[in-house]
């Protein structure tokens, strides 16, 4: 073979590898890159469903939480009595009730029943009730959240 042949197989064979790891390098990237893009969908499947789970378990706590005050309504009615000899009779409206945090450092959480006193439609007051760190309704720590009111006037 002449000399000039031998370069010119050796050239296309040179070229024909350094074009198959350009081809291998093309296309490990993008297999990568659709891999990272299927790794970053999944995260962000799971993050969803992640937060789906903690707003059902929060759902099912808060409904818990409801139906034990519920049961223990007489202790907020005498509660609320207790507040003033013009109470006569106690109104609670449930759909009303909130659960909220406070403290600066550590949140503490509790919630808050709202209702009227008397039968009156202008009337209002509010207790909060803690919430223990494994998420049961502590009664006793019963207190006054805004005061009793009628007409917006303390009573």
């Amino acid at each position: 073979m002449k000399r000039s042949t031998k370069i010119t197989l050796v050239s296309l064979t040179t070229v024909a590898i350094l074009a198959g790891i350009v081809g291998n390098l093309i296309a490990v990237r993008v297999i990568s890159s659709r891999y990272q893009a299927f790794g970053r969908a999944k995260l962000a499947q799971d993050i969803k469903e992640n937060e789906k789970k903690q707003r059902e378990e929060e759902r099912e706590t808060k409904e818990k939480q409801l139906a034990y005050l519920k049961e223990h309504q007489q202790e907020i009615v005498d509660f609320v009595k207790s507040q003033s000899p013009k109470v006569e009779s106690v109104q609670i409206d449930w759909d009303e009730t909130q659960w909220d945090k406070s403290g600066v450092v550590v949140a503490e959480p509790f919630i808050t029943v709202y209702g009227g006193i008397n039968d009156l439609e202008d009337s209002s007051w509010s207790v909060d009730i803690w919430i223990d760190k494994d998420g049961n309704v502590d009664m006793d720590s019963m207190s006054q959240g805004n005061q009793l009111e009628i007409g917006g006037d303390p009573i």
